[in-house]
């Protein structure tokens, strides 16, 4: 593909069919959460302006991209993952699109008057942070300039090509191991960043739902450190 209008125009249309079918795709994580907090996600897609995706893969077009972010490694609540923008609710959120488009402002400076929310996704508790995440589904109609805001809670804000992560080459399982217990799910290679957990089980399915994914080898794990 190009990366033509008509081409970022069927991305956007490939992401509304998903959104309606959603409850069929929408990771489900076997974790229980006692009174959680709401909190909400921003999972935003666009037009990459200027770094050009390095695969000659015609699945997705190569100026479609995803926001995403790397957590301070001194945040209690995942530290030093990458994730998308998002935070807990808080009393002046009129709901939960509200609050991802906040926390996303807050931490990458985004400004949310040229995003489109596409929909507010099915709830998936997260027993780590005891919250219950919403993912909010938006288009980037007008990019706006992103960087980490307060380095305290982000080290940095990055725009992925959707094409780089569905590489083949790209994707392996995660298998993380911790007081007795082993986790394994599916994971993304960003030049040596890793995408894993949470957000990488979103994308994971969101790509499969979009017809974006390419066939990849899960029998190739990787240890995550934590």
């Amino acid at each position: 593909m190009t990366g033509s209008a008509e081409e970022m125009r069927g991305a956007r249309a490939e992401l509304l069919a998903a959104a309606e079918r959603a409850g069929e795709w929408t990771p489900r994580f076997p974790m229980s959460v006692d009174d959680p907090w709401p909190a909400s996600v921003l999972i935003l897609f666009g037009r990459l302006d200027s770094i050009p995706a390095r695969t000659d893969d015609e699945t997705v077009s190569a100026d479609l991209d995803v926001l995403l972010q790397r957590r301070a490694a001194t945040l209690s609540s995942h530290p030093g993952q990458v994730s998308f923008p998002g935070g807990g609710y808080e009393e002046q959120d009129a709901d939960t699109v509200a609050t991802a488009l906040r926390e996303a402002q807050e931490e990458t400076g985004l400004d949310p008057q040229g995003v489109e929310v596409i929909a507010a996704l099915p709830e998936i508790p997260l027993a780590v942070s005891n919250f219950l995440v919403t993912p909010v589904l938006g288009w980037w109609r007008e990019p706006s300039r992103v960087a980490a805001v307060d380095h305290a809670e982000t080290v940095e804000v990055f725009r992925v090509p959707v094409a780089q992560l569905v590489d083949p080459a790209n994707r392996f399982t995660s298998v993380l191991r911790r007081d007795g217990y082993t986790y394994k799910g599916p994971a993304f290679d960003v030049d040596g960043t890793i995408v894993w957990g949470f957000t990488a089980g979103i994308l994971d399915a969101l790509f499969d739902a979009t017809g974006w994914a390419q066939p990849w080898d899960p029998a190739v794990e990787r240890p995550v450190i934590v």
